[in-house]
């Protein structure tokens, strides 16, 4: 792509180049050491191909969904869920449920469950379903009592399920944060439970979470993180 003299036409943004540039040169040359070379990956945390058809599959199952009340796609949750999964520490299939935690619930139930388990084996499709609050195709059950049964499961559930779920529940409060503070409460009529019963929810969720790191004292240091950031999110929404 060939360079353009865009100065002209971004004043500010040229004047705050030759600000940023002038204050590096303060501080050059660097002072640390070149950083030791990264240890390899562990086995099981190698991202592959099989990847990319999760990323394909979930394209296919979403279609052109969009997030509730906005025009985003709603593949950019999934990519996001997946991205922090991946981040903490998350193996190949969670990284892969991830991108498909919202398809049983979502996009058909039982018969996309089966799916999943054909394309992707059972250690992901089980993670998938213990995500889904509801995989029936039908009429839900009511909102509360749903969520109410899902918070249940979660005390009994794997971490690998658990990862995924604060992946989840970490990116949907980002995103209500962020737009809280471009919309003000109205992002909160989008949600069935309105503003008092999602931010039940949320805290609930995150109180659960809290709890975790104190039944598991040996949490990994990537869940903790995404916990501590999932709780810090819920406090500054009711802040």
């Amino acid at each position: 792509m060939e360079s353009q003299d865009v100065s002209s036409s971004r004043p500010a943004m040229a004047q705050a180049l030759e600000g940023v540039i002038g204050a590096y040169e303060g501080v050059l040359p660097a002072r640390n050491p070149a950083p030791p070379p990264a240890p390899p990956p562990e086995p099981g945390h190698v991202l592959g191909p099989r990847v990319a058809d999760g990323v394909a599959f979930a394209i296919r199952i979403h279609g052109p969904q969009v997030r509730k009340g906005t025009t985003t796609p709603y593949l950019t949750h999934l990519l996001a869920v997946a991205s922090l999964v991946g981040e903490s520490g998350g193996s190949e299939d969670e990284v892969i449920a991830g991108l498909l935690h919202d398809a049983v619930e979502d996009c058909g139930g039982a018969p996309v469950l089966e799916q999943i388990q054909a394309a992707f084996g059972p250690a992901v499709a089980a993670i998938v379903k213990s995500c889904s609050d509801d995989d029936s195709v039908g009429e839900k059950a009511p909102w509360l009592e749903r969520k109410r049964s899902y918070m249940a499961s979660l005390v009994q559930a794997p971490l690998p399920v658990l990862r995924v779920v604060c992946a989840d529940k970490l990116h949907n409060v980002q995103a209500i944060a962020k737009d809280l503070r471009s919309s003000g409460t109205a992002v909160f009529e989008r949600f069935r439970a309105d503003r008092e019963g999602t931010l039940w929810y949320y805290r609930s969720i995150a109180r659960l979470f809290g709890a975790l790191i104190q039944d598991e004292p040996g949490l990994d240091a990537g869940l903790r993180g995404m916990i501590r950031e999932l709780r810090e999110t819920v406090s500054r929404l009711e802040g």
